[in-house]
């Protein structure tokens, strides 16, 4: 990941602005309460975390990512909006996420993935980690690219290989599960928005749901010949 955005998180943010839709519209779902603690996994910069903290006062939030580089852009950027005392940022992997990692000792109130599932190798045990370390009454937040289906096989297959570029893989088997038409035990209901062309999604679940996420994508294998 280091050698990935060494030279691109200078301009991540510049960039990315047009392509990683629906942040802004999941950031407005959070509906956080003061005193709520909420992690974003895969942070990056700290763009939404910055936003997050603007939104919802009284919030205490962390970032955690795997690059040094990118944790290093991302600390400046609280540091320039003055939001230290609220954001604490980590280096680790997503897999290992707990509330001991992030240096809490109680569970968290909200999980956050924001187009960082397309980039975890691992992400079924990333899932499974921030499921774990939510309290009881703790939401999950996922945005993404969705299975692209709605942009045709060769705007579909040219977007795909343009992402490859970057490590990125969107993982329709999750977009397919939440829908319920992956063929498992009965999906998560939750809160699910689809964009346009199918190009990304917006999920969100409490409690209810985050038993049946852990069934319906989490648990389950990946098919032969599918994404994962």
């Amino acid at each position: 990941m280091d050698r990935v955005y060494r030279r691109q998180r200078h301009v991540y943010d510049w960039t990315r602005r047009y392509y990683l839709i629906g942040r802004d519209r999941l950031i407005r779902r959070l509906q956080l309460k003061p005193g709520d603690k909420a992690v974003e996994v895969g942070c990056g910069t700290a763009r939404n975390l910055i936003a997050v903290a603007r939104l919802y006062p009284g919030t205490r939030l962390f970032g955690l990512d795997a690059s040094h580089a990118m944790l290093a852009t991302a600390a400046r950027a609280v540091s320039g909006a003055r939001l230290e005392e609220r954001i604490t940022l980590v280096q680790g992997y997503a897999e290992a996420l707990s509330p001991e990692v992030l240096g809490e000792v109680r569970p968290l109130d909200c999980a956050i993935f924001s187009y960082s599932l397309s980039m975890i190798p691992d992400w079924r045990r990333a899932l499974t980690a921030a499921i774990g370390s939510l309290s009881p009454a703790g939401r999950l937040h996922i945005v993404d690219f969705g299975d692209l289906s709605g942009l045709g096989r060769l705007g579909a297959g040219a977007l795909r290989f343009w992402l490859r570029h970057f490590h990125v893989e969107p993982r329709a088997e999750i977009l397919r599960a939440l829908e319920g038409t992956a063929g498992g035990p009965q999906k998560p209901s939750g809160n699910l928005w689809i964009s346009p062309g199918r190009y990304a999604f917006i999920w969100s679940g409490g409690p209810d749901q985050l038993s049946d996420l852990a069934l319906t994508v989490v648990a389950a294998q990946p098919q032969a010949g599918g994404n994962s």
